[in-house]
């Protein structure tokens, strides 16, 4: 089986190998994936570093026309890409083709803006003088990508990394590499010039290491736990580098009793279960007025009892597995933890046996659940989730607001007045009325508050504010 390998200054470089593995069916191997060392991940950044000066003084054309052969190809590609996608992940073929549609869409949009870049030019407050505010790149920047959006999230980073002018070290996760490295290939094949976008996969403790170490690292953008976050924090203090972090959530739907009950079961049912429950913006904690629990209970357990858990390739599939044995491990293990801490298991919590061998767990509903429970207020990260019954919307809001976290919040109401008051006062950085809490287009910012995010927002026209600096420069006339 050949090995896929990094690309590091403009060369597919070869190196140890690690095995791939299909979740869904752990008999298949996906294919083969190199693992860099330190010295390969030294070797990008120098190429990086090099490939600067060019390339943050290339053409916009050049760049919109490389970013729009690559949206090109990966849309024209989203049938093959999804199956891969699926296949390494463990989402469902049509939640995969659906992502690669959205990293199609993230290329285009930032092939436009490549042709849009702007500055401003305002008088100064002495005579005679001019004043010019522009944008430039900011260097070398480090990429860090999470297992549970393989194509979407690299493309998100990647993308307008580009756009502005910037280089690239990219290390995506080593339990899914697949994804990352096509789009890497076709991003090369597209025209970019050496070292401009290199690729090191391999394990975060070496090659994510090795950019945290880095003084030559100008930025630092960053998709996972929040634990890693907080290192990925204080290396970059310590060399004064920019850092973008974006981390966990535990995020609450509200359900208030004017809720039309089916738009509350489907938006509750999306958030929490659909992908697995592996989404930052998943609903785990749904927090239900005491007027309509008891009928939104029976009628989003009737609704798990209709999902079918299975192989994410085959037809008909609802939920994939999870993505692998330690994450469904650590599913098990808060499924225990909800039991011993009180709360009523409703519906699931088993480990499922499918045709072929995998990582498969029922959708898990808690219920008679406190805000207090551990299942309440660390992020699980699973298909897991818990019904937290209050008596009135004042005391809803407070519960949704009464988290470490804050990345996404919904609510499912008919009443303008409560749908008005939590847009404005839910301590989150995207707020949902009447819509899952996962779900976010991409041309719009993408970031929460709290310990889920730090630093400027991502996607849309706010990228800018991560990927450039300022310049301010004075004329006298």
């Amino acid at each position: 089986m050949t090995i896929h390998q990094n690309l590091i200054g403009g060369e597919w470089v070869g190196s140890d190998a690690t095995t791939n593995i299909n979740p869904s069916d752990t008999n298949e191997i996906v294919g083969l994936y190199a693992s860099a060392s330190v010295q390969d991940a030294a070797n990008a950044i120098a190429a990086a570093k090099a490939a600067f000066p060019a390339w943050s003084r290339s053409g916009i054309w050049e760049r919109h026309v490389i970013l729009k052969k690559a949206g090109d190809e990966i849309m024209a590609r989203k049938d093959e890409l999804g199956a891969l996608l699926a296949r390494e992940e463990g989402k469902t073929l049509p939640e995969a083709i659906g992502e690669t549609i959205r990293a199609a869409q993230i290329f285009e949009y930032f092939a436009g803006e490549a042709v849009r870049l702007a500055g401003e030019t305002v008088p100064s407050v002495r005579p005679n003088i001019g004043v010019e505010i522009t944008r430039e790149p900011l260097g070398v920047i480090g990429i860090i990508t999470p297992w549970n959006f393989p194509i979407a999230i690299p493309a998100w980073k990647i993308a307008p990394a580009l756009c502005y002018g910037n280089t690239i070290v990219f290390k995506p996760a080593d339990l899914v590499p697949a994804c990352s490295w096509v789009i890497v290939d076709i991003l090369h094949r597209a025209g970019l010039p050496k070292g401009v976008l290199n690729l090191v996969m391999g394990k975060g403790s070496v090659v994510g290491q090795a950019l945290l170490d880095s003084p030559d690292v100008a930025g630092l953008t960053f998709t996972g736990s929040t634990g890693t976050g907080k290192r990925v924090a204080a290396a970059s203090i310590e060399h004064n580098r920019k850092f973008q972090l974006e981390m966990g959530g535990k995020n609450p739907m509200v359900v208030l009793d004017d809720a039309d009950l089916n738009v509350a079961v489907e938006a509750a049912a999306n958030s929490g279960f659909f992908s697995t429950g592996q989404r930052c913006t998943a609903s785990s904690r749904l927090i239900v007025t005491e007027g309509i629990h008891d009928q939104f209970v029976a009628a989003l357990t009737a609704k798990l009892e209709t999902l079918v858990v299975d192989n994410a390739m085959k037809a008909g599939t609802h939920i994939g597995p999870v993505v692998d044995e330690k994450q469904l491990r650590t599913d098990t293990d808060y499924i225990e933890i909800g039991k011993k801490e009180g709360a009523k298991l409703a519906f699931g919590g088993e480990v499922l046996k499918r045709d072929t061998p995998g990582f498969y767990l029922q959708p898990t509903l808690f219920t008679e659940a406190t805000n207090q429970m551990r299942i309440s207020r660390e992020e699980i990260f699973g298909p897991v989730v818990s019904v937290i019954r209050v008596k009135d919307y004042e005391e809803a809001l407070a519960t949704a607001n009464d988290t470490p976290f804050g990345l996404s919040s919904g609510i499912a109401t008919t009443s303008l007045k409560h749908a008005t008051d939590f847009k404005r006062n839910a301590e989150a950085g995207m707020v949902m009325v009447n819509l899952p809490t996962a779900g976010v287009d991409f041309h719009v910012p993408f970031g929460g508050r709290k310990s889920s995010s730090y630093g400027p927002r991502e996607q849309g026209r706010y990228a800018a504010e991560f990927y450039t600096t300022v310049k301010t420069a004075y004329t006298r006339a």
